[in-house]
């Protein structure tokens, strides 16, 4: 370890957090020591006595079961399996170029080298210990090379931490950026590698894998009573050592950070502004692009592709990333991989799984798209499912079809239909219906009286009874979907089964490395109200509307998601004319961009 001062200031943290854990060990010790005084007092004849005697017989087991109850909780912290992030293996094989960097980057930082490097579809980077016996042995071939250990060295010592980086960096970032960026990153190993670090680590991981052991509800009576009491101490074990656990590792990050100031610091700084600048693209990409065809079943299979597509599109549009394109003539940190496309697939599968909690692997419900497929796959598709739900919603609650559309005896799905039936105007010409309904001997449609509005939606105050009646409806439809086709734990199938290979084989399989049943493990949004829910199904049927009766398409937008282009142009935003037929009930301005675009909402649309 260097002779930086946070290197220092974490050694010393390390020894305190060492020293909790001697003085937990010295508390299980001490019944028994003093039962070995009194036993060999009573060898001796030194400790005889009617009190002695008592002593002996209560603290011998007392001993007894404190030796027993550490050696249990001992147990199950060592075979507790430590929290591993779910990432992508990257092989040495498959990545070549991007090994050869890491080596030559430890070798100017004078640290060990990652034992191996894993994507994560997110924009973050980090070292993490994988040398837990649950994590599998690590490639002797590779891990031995790499981090310059024996072949037969105790695998603590031989094997450095695995680097994590997040997979939005290898396609935005250019090949210096990219080094500049990990220099703190891979600059970690030196303190890692110190062992009186790396024990507490050690210490610190089996307590947390101990307590989510102990907090599992998937256990019998029994086993939740004893393990209630290893949560007990482990929790108590982990408060004492909280804060010199957090200090040791703030140093450790203050040591990396230090000791990377000598490698491409000045373009560290730059590089650092594209650090940000990819956060915002992946974030709205995720949830602008990429989960709306999630929640129909379909994933993006280029995710990291199109971050340079949204980065591009923005720093077009806003003036504060000028000049960011310009540097997409250089070399890519992803052309580093040999097989970029299969690694961009395998990152995309496994951010639909964390950020959505989609299947393992594609099947006929989960099944890839690509860019150019989108519009028609996703966009078209996902208007005309919401179209559909809304008027099964409508025919449910009994709703008329607008007198004077194309088809008003037979149900036709119509833009009409639901625009009277928000602003009342199918109330007005209900008694002129019925007349010529009774007139002509038919009733293909039953009336029904609305449904009162949910008192207990908060969302849906401010709203029309009538929208807050089909708000609520469609939310509870949506719902009774969803819990059709959500699949279960069973349904879920090894990771790499589905995906390309892009790790080694005797890499562990990351799926089966945390809970299914947790997933998804970072939702993007919160669950839609039902007035946003409303909205959504409202622009869905308008725009079906535009495509049928106007001639417009759908289109992709990288920062804004599916659109609804006209004559070659995205049309308004339709959010303040559909929020105003949603609280007022009027439809005037929706109705009047409608005809300006000439859109007829009398006619039939179609449906999936």
């Amino acid at each position: 370890m260097g002779v930086e001062a946070g290197a220092q200031a974490a050694r010393s943290r390390a020894l305190v957090v060492l020293r909790t854990r001697s003085r937990a060990l010295a508390v299980a010790l001490l019944p028994a020591a003093v039962a070995v005084i009194l036993l060999a007092g009573a060898a001796t004849g030194r400790l005889v006595g009617p009190g002695w005697d008592a002593a002996r017989w209560i603290l011998t087991p007392v001993a007894v079961l404190v030796l027993l109850a550490a050696a249990g909780i001992a147990l199950v912290v060592a075979r507790a399996r430590p929290a591993m992030s779910p990432t992508i293996p990257i092989a040495e094989e498959t990545a070549p170029d991007l090994y050869r960097m890491m080596r030559d980057l430890a070798d100017r930082l004078d640290v060990p080298a990652p034992s191996a490097i894993a994507l994560t579809p997110d924009c973050d980077s980090w070292l993490e210990d994988r040398t837990h016996r649950a994590h599998g042995p690590p490639p002797a071939e590779e891990h031995d090379d790499i981090a310059d250990g024996g072949r037969h060295a105790h695998r603590r010592h031989a094997v450095a931490p695995v680097l994590v980086i997040g997979s939005p960096f290898l396609w935005w970032m250019r090949v210096g950026e990219l080094r500049a960026v990990l220099a703190p990153v891979v600059a970690g190993t030196g303190p890692s590698a110190h062992p009186d670090i790396a024990a507490a680590r050690r210490f610190v991981r089996g307590l947390d894998a101990a307590v989510a052991v102990a907090s599992s509800p998937h256990r019998g009576p029994m086993s939740r009573a004893v393990l209630a009491g290893v949560g007990w101490v482990a929790r108590l074990l982990l408060r004492s050592c909280r804060v010199h656990a957090a200090e040791m590792e703030r140093g450790v990050a203050a040591a990396a950070a230090e000791r990377a100031q000598a490698v491409d610091y000045g373009l560290r700084i730059v590089a650092q502004e594209q650090v940000g600048l990819a956060y915002a693209g992946w974030d709205r990409l995720l949830t602008r692009v990429a989960l709306p065809a999630w929640r129909m079943g379909r994933w993006p299979s280029r995710l990291d592709a199109g971050v340079v597509a949204a980065l591009t599109e923005l720093s077009r549009r806003d003036r504060l990333a000028e000049g960011f394109a310009s540097r997409l003539g250089e070399r890519p940190a992803c052309d580093l991989l040999e097989e970029p496309g299969a690694v961009d697939e395998a990152a995309s599968l496994l951010a639909a799984r964390l950020f959505h909690g989609g299947p393992a692997g594609p099947g006929p419900d989960w099944s890839p798209v690509g860019w150019s497929e989108y519009p028609e796959e996703v966009v078209d598709r996902k208007w005309r499912m919401d179209a559909a739900r809304l008027h099964r919603v409508l025919d449910a609650m009994g709703v008329r079809p607008a007198p004077g559309s194309a088809a008003p005896n037979t149900g036709g799905p119509t833009l009409s239909r639901v625009l009277d039936h928000l602003t009342g105007e199918a109330d007005r010409l209900t008694d002129r219906a019925d007349r010529l309904t009774d007139r002509a001997g038919e009733t293909p449609f039953t009336a029904r009286t609305p449904e009162p509005p949910p008192d207990d939606e908060e969302d849906l105050s401010g709203t029309t009874p009538r929208s807050a009646t089909l708000a609520a409806r469609l939310s509870a439809e949506l719902s009774r979907e969803e819990a059709i086709a959500t699949p279960g734990p069973s349904a879920t199938a090894a990771f790499t089964a589905g995906s390309p290979s892009t790790g080694s084989p005797a890499t562990p399989d990351p799926a089966a490395l945390w809970d299914d049943r947790t997933l998804p493990l970072f939702p993007l949004q919160p669950p839609r109200t039902a007035r946003e829910l409303l909205a959504d199904h409202l622009t869905a049927m308008i725009c079906c509307a535009a495509m049928d009766t106007a001639g417009a398409t759908p289109g992709l937008d990288w920062l804004d998601g599916p659109t609804l282009l006209h004559n070659g142009g995205r049309t308004a935003d339709l959010a303040p004319k559909i929020l105003t037929l949603i609280e007022d009930g009027d439809s005037t301005p929706l109705r009047a961009w409608l005809a300006e675009l000439g859109i007829r909402p009398e006619k039939p649309v179609r449906l999936v």
